[in-house]
């Protein structure tokens, strides 16, 4: 029968809880499929970000050969102050729900033991994951909201003065000429708006919902593009290593087309059915995931890492039971969100 001394052994401390959590498989989230965010680890909750100039560019006034020189002015320097936010949930095993784990013979104490606070690290991972892709949707929306979908945890277009785009209205059931539309209202719009940070190989992927998604493949022009990409496919045999998943993607006029699965009630971590967001891709640290370390004495001032789990016995000194503690400092930002551009269904 198991004891609940076994949580004394060092197969039970922070950082041997912090490192099996690491390999705890979970259902992959989209987000994390398509890789733009960059891991940014610190040692402290608060970071600035520094802004040099306004990203403008100004012409050179002629002068007479001999007149006084024309200075450049200095880029003004702007720091932006963020600070990490804690997500952090724990669950308790009770010394009732533990005896008789182990059959004779089969494994050791600190086996078994190790394999029931896995399942219930799994199940605190399946949320944490959940909320991570909830946040990073967030990110690349502009706008990081809190679990209750209304209380802002940061602004990006706030946080770096900018004005946020107008939501691009898709007519897809009467929309004509729609790549020249997408160069006008897409794609050029966004070059323009990271100017020297957009580089050979970037690329602007739209998330979509259902109803935009649907109606996209509706569309008269792009129905064609669209049935000679799935004969493409099924020519690969379904395996066109995309990022597309059992929702579909493909590629019309310069743009990556997703329909984004999120949670099955369509609400919880979504999209909008009728909405789009377009983003782009392949350019290094706009989008970032900054970790700092967490609350205990064995990581301060250390790197972070994205997940720290801990278990705490019961500290009455019955024990009768065990907390099973996993949290993320973290902030999931987009450091240039001029160029998130959002779209809807409709006129």
């Amino acid at each position: 029968m198991a004891t609940f001394d076994v949580f004394k052994s060092d197969a039970f401390n922070i950082i041997e809880m912090t490192n099996a959590i690491q390999d705890i498989k979970t259902v992959p989230t989209f987000l994390d499929d398509l890789g733009i965010f960059t891991p940014t680890p610190i040692t402290t909750e608060r970071f600035e970000i520094e802004m040099v100039g306004d990203g403008t560019l100004a012409l050179i006034p002629t002068t007479e050969r001999g007149a006084p020189r024309t200075p450049i002015g200095r880029d003004r320097r702007t720091m932006r102050d963020f600070s990490t936010v804690r997500l952090r949930q724990f669950d308790v095993l009770r010394a009732s729900e533990i005896q008789g784990v182990r059959a004779f013979g089969s494994q050791t104490e600190v086996e078994a033991m190790q394999s029931v606070v896995a399942v219930r690290q799994a199940k605190l991972m399946r949320r944490l994951q959940l909320t991570k892709e909830y946040h990073r949707l967030g990110a690349i929306n502009g706008i990081v909201l809190d679990s209750d979908g209304t209380s802002t945890i940061r602004n990006f277009y706030t946080e770096f003065g900018i004005t946020p785009p107008t939501e691009i209205a898709f007519d897809w059931a009467n929309k004509t000429n729609v790549t020249g539309f997408l160069r006008a209202n897409v794609i050029r719009p966004m070059v323009q708006g990271l100017g020297g940070r957009w580089t050979p190989g970037a690329r602007i992927v739209a998330l979509c919902g259902d109803q935009f998604y649907d109606a996209l493949i509706a569309n008269s022009e792009v129905r064609a593009s669209y049935l000679n990409w799935e004969a493409a496919k099924g020519l690969r045999g379904n395996s066109d290593g995309g990022i597309g998943r059992a929702y579909g993607n493909f590629t019309f006029g310069d743009i990556e087309w997703i329909n984004y699965r999120g949670t099955d009630d369509n609400t919880t971590v979504a999209i909008g059915t009728t909405k789009c967001r377009l983003i782009p891709v392949g350019i290094p640290d706009i989008f970032q995931s900054v970790y700092s370390p967490g609350e205990s004495f064995e990581v301060v001032n250390t790197l972070g890492q994205e997940f720290y789990s801990k278990q705490v016995v019961d500290p009455s000194g019955y024990n009768e039971f065990v907390e099973i503690d996993l949290a993320s400092y973290r902030l999931d930002m987009c450091v240039a969100p001029q160029a998130l551009l959002q779209g809807r269904a409709g006129s």
